[in-house]
């Protein structure tokens, strides 16, 4: 079996970076990978080997075992000295190279694993004078890491919540229910659908960072929607009812009398709802329109309203 890859490496990022360091890196890789996205048939072993290197590096009490202890560091006991754990690997390695008889040497560096013969109950049994898992000590339950995952809505669905399906990396497939008035960069936690645990020991949580995709008619600022307003010459000129669409259904909003382009005319209480507090505004942001092709009549219309008006918006 070929030695498993550091995860550090599959990151992309130093040792020594930073949780918000690592977060973004398995977001990207999460992204350019993720199979709903990518079809590549290797894009899903991607993705797959970066959730597994982010559910230990995100952790900070897994990360800690794993500097330890690499690859081995679910099956090192919690009390295990990581310097009394090296020289016992550098022994083991040692006399596997020389040919000792009925055993095999680690693995060099954190990819290596346990030689087929190498018994890791009769190793720590020697390192503690019979203290290991032989002498009916428990290793102990590693609880599973936090997880996190994008998901993609539109503003209509951020706007509704309701159910959706999705697939995890590990190909498990859940339904979730999305709640009413979710905004960019929330995160929705699913209970005890994280990493999982050792040694009986309970799965980690899993969050659903939520992207609101662009949208071609609403722009979402927090918890406030932005629509534009497309409005005759003369529904700004004399002022007008005009109906708006919101993700909630239409609305009507009173243009005032000489209302200008780039106008905005706040709806209270229309933009996302809020689960807990207030909910957002949405603002009709107004955009005068021109006929494209006028009639004979307008056009004389048009005439008649240049030739009589003293309107002049370029001169302050």
């Amino acid at each position: 079996m070929p030695p498993r890859r550091d995860f550090y490496e599959i990151l992309g990022v130093p040792r020594g970076a930073s949780q918000d360091e690592i977060q973004r890196a398995y977001r990207k890789l999460a992204r350019d990978n993720h199979p709903d996205v990518n079809k590549d048939p290797a894009a899903e072993d991607r993705f797959k080997e970066a959730s597994e290197a982010y559910s230990v590096l995100s952790d900070p009490a897994t990360r800690r075992r794993y500097d330890a202890f690499g690859a081995d560091f679910r099956q090192v006991p919690e009390d295990v000295d990581p310097e009394t754990w090296a020289r016992a690997r550098g022994r083991r390695a040692g006399q596997g190279r020389a040919g000792r008889a009925g055993t095999a040497g680690f693995g060099e560096g954190f990819g290596g694993g346990f030689g087929q013969d190498v018994d890791l109950e009769d190793l720590l049994g020697g390192i503690f004078g019979g203290r290991g898992g032989r002498a009916g000590r428990s290793w102990g339950p590693v609880p599973g890491a936090d997880q996190e995952a994008e998901i993609e809505l539109t503003v209509e669905e951020a706007y509704h919540g309701g159910r959706r399906s999705l697939v995890l990396g590990d190909s498990r497939r859940l339904d979730v229910e999305i709640p009413a008035g979710v905004t960019n960069g929330q995160r929705i936690r699913l209970a005890g659908q994280g990493g999982r645990g050792g040694d009986g020991a309970p799965a980690g949580d899993l969050y659903l960072i939520v992207r609101i995709a662009p949208h071609p008619r609403y722009r979402v600022e927090g918890r406030d929607i932005y629509v534009h307003l497309l409005v005759t010459p003369w529904e700004a000129a004399l002022g007008a009812p005009v109906v708006v669409e919101t993700p909630g259904g239409e609305a009507k909003v009173k243009v005032p009398a000489g209302t200008s382009s780039g106008r905005r005319l706040r709806l209270r209480g229309r933009g996302m709802p809020g689960a807990r507090g207030k909910p957002g505004d949405l603002y009709a942001e107004v955009r005068i329109m021109v006929p494209p092709q006028l009639s004979e009549e307008e056009r004389r219309l048009f005439e008649q309203l240049a030739a009589v008006s003293t309107f002049d918006p370029r001169r302050r």
